[in-house]
């Protein structure tokens, strides 16, 4: 098992199976660590108010405050209420997207041919997911990827292309209020996001013993 650099005491830790999804709440003060296990993996990402859904992840708004379309150590990510969500407090790989999207069997037949439309995609993880936290597909919005290689041209033109990730590189997060997470570990076989071949992500939760803890009224 591949170990955190994050101290404290770990609340979960979970690998995820390629092509999988997976959710959490992470409490204000808790930390995810996203680690790539096995190297050149697209994990896809989305970010809620855990007590106010309808403030989520907001791409626009992420990418205005920080002015850069890339996320690394530093980086906040803001939600459409323009509020801090989580911050990167630790980036070990580097690159990772905030543009390109999730998959979807839409998008896959648009691409790659109708052949794929029964191809698993991350929009399905997405909703099934969520359902589990009352949310439909009115509120998925643009998702980050972390460990995804977009490259953006002088002319604007991008692309996906191999990744820059290796086997245990990682991004970790803090959360800056309580947070639900919702992940789709990418199942995409067709470009080369996850070297055409989705392996698992670990997903681990941590807190400090100064961490904040929610009063009963906070649980969600």
């Amino acid at each position: 098992m591949t170990a955190t650099s994050t101290r404290g005491r770990v609340v979960s830790d979970d690998t995820v199976p390629a092509r999988a999804a997976w959710s959490a709440v992470v409490r204000k003060g808790q930390s995810l660590t996203v680690t790539d296990l096995h190297g050149n993996q697209a994990a896809d990402f989305l970010l809620y108010d855990a007590h106010d859904t309808s403030v989520r992840y907001s791409a626009p708004d992420t990418i205005q405050a920080q002015g850069n379309l890339f996320l690394t150590t530093g980086s906040v990510l803001m939600s459409n209420e323009h509020t801090p969500l989580m911050t990167v407090v630790e980036d070990t790989c580097g690159r990772h997207d905030t543009i390109g999207g999730a998959c979807s069997k839409e998008s896959n037949t648009l691409r790659y041919g109708h052949h794929t439309w029964s191809q698993h995609a991350c929009v399905e993880n997405f909703l099934a997911e969520g359902a589990r936290h009352g949310l439909g597909k009115r509120d998925l919005v643009s998702n980050i990827n972390w460990f995804m290689n977009v490259p953006v041209e002088q002319d604007g033109t991008l692309g996906i292309v191999d990744g820059l990730s290796a086997p245990g590189l990682r991004a970790v997060l803090r959360a800056e209020t309580d947070v639900l997470v919702l992940l789709s570990n990418c199942p995409q076989i067709n470009n080369p996001c996850n070297g055409f071949d989705p392996t698992a992500v670990r997903m681990t939760i941590t807190e400090p013993d100064d961490c904040d803890k929610p009063d009963d009224s906070d649980e969600v």
